[in-house]
């Protein structure tokens, strides 16, 4: 078994210390981004027992009027996305024609859409238990120019 030399423990330690370091950093001031160095508050926090919890969906109609569900199959977007980039798409909502885009791609025979909207359904929570009623909320919306 041989051992390590001086150069090589000052290289492990100072390879540890960093890495320490920036830890610590990213707990106290690090955000999503930066992990693994930064918390990944989607598992470190939690909604309060008594609040509604968001679930976000995407919808569109199409030009017959029927509502579609734009999920991952249709589009091949992932709902991490749209969530990911909501305040992209409320600021601009004809962000949005890109779905649109992507489920004709997907479904050329289809009805074209005329509408794709991100609507966030709250379900209620009481006691941090659902109690089965809910609200949508349309947060954006995009419309084909007519």
């Amino acid at each position: 078994m041989e051992t390590l030399t001086t150069r090589g423990r000052a290289t492990r330690l100072g390879a540890t210390a960093l890495g320490l370091v920036l830890l610590l950093l990213g707990t106290f001031w690090g955000s999503d981004d930066d992990f693994p160095f930064g918390p990944f508050r989607m598992y470190a926090t939690s909604n309060p027992p008594n609040a509604p919890a968001p679930d976000t969906r995407v919808e569109g109609v199409n030009s017959t009027g029927v509502v579609v569900d734009l999920d991952q199959n249709a589009t091949g977007i992932r709902r991490a996305e749209i969530e990911g980039q909501q305040d992209r798409y409320a600021a601009d909502p004809t962000l949005l024609a890109e779905v649109a885009d992507a489920y004709a791609e997907r479904h050329p025979d289809a009805p074209a859409l005329v509408e794709v909207r991100i609507v966030i359904r709250w379900q209620g929570i009481r006691a941090g238990r659902p109690t089965g009623k809910h609200t949508d909320e349309t947060v954006v919306r995009w419309q084909v120019s007519r």
